[in-house]
């Protein structure tokens, strides 16, 4: 794709961003080394539509973690949900997303969806979608199949992210 190309996909997501959150696919596209978060990779294949589920709360924290030993860290909201338990929700990974930026904060209530899984022992959550009140949703995969936004072409990805 030449770097004009590149360039006006990348304003149109950030035009967009005003009703949808839009991580940052132009660094993703460029990325040669996934780090571990390849769309067949052991951690991605834990995302089981079998396990799909919902769950509200209110974000507690903010953190970054490493999911599989030797993979690229990844950013991950601590959740407390309505039941007093805090719920580590993985996103995806901190070279695709910017806590900075992404529109999610400690102490907003949110609505995520996503999928179960277990690492070492532990329940975590791999969110699909992050909705924040009436208008805001922060996406990074499909909820139906769990496939990753940071693996889709850019024109997948604008597709996936058009206003509708």
């Amino acid at each position: 794709m030449n770097t004009h190309l590149k360039a006006a996909l990348c304003a149109l997501l950030v035009l967009t961003a005003a009703m949808t959150a839009i991580p940052r696919i132009c660094a993703a596209q460029e990325k040669q080394d996934m780090g571990g978060w390849e769309t067949n990779s052991p951690y991605n294949q834990l995302y089981s539509p079998v396990e799909r589920d919902e769950f509200k709360g209110v974000v507690s924290d903010i953190r970054e973690v490493v999911p599989l030993s030797g993979m690229s860290p990844a950013v991950a909201l601590v959740i407390l949900d309505s039941g007093s338990e805090l719920i580590t929700v993985h996103l995806g990974p901190r070279w695709f997303i910017d806590p900075g930026r992404m529109g999610i904060k400690k102490g907003d209530k949110v609505k995520i969806k996503g999928a179960w899984a277990e690492i070492n022992g532990e329940d975590i959550f791999m969110a699909s979608k992050v909705k924040k009140g009436d208008y805001f949703e922060f996406k990074v995969r499909l909820t139906q199949d769990g496939t990753p936004f940071w693996t889709m072409t850019p024109e997948e990805f604008a597709r996936e992210n058009a206003p509708r």
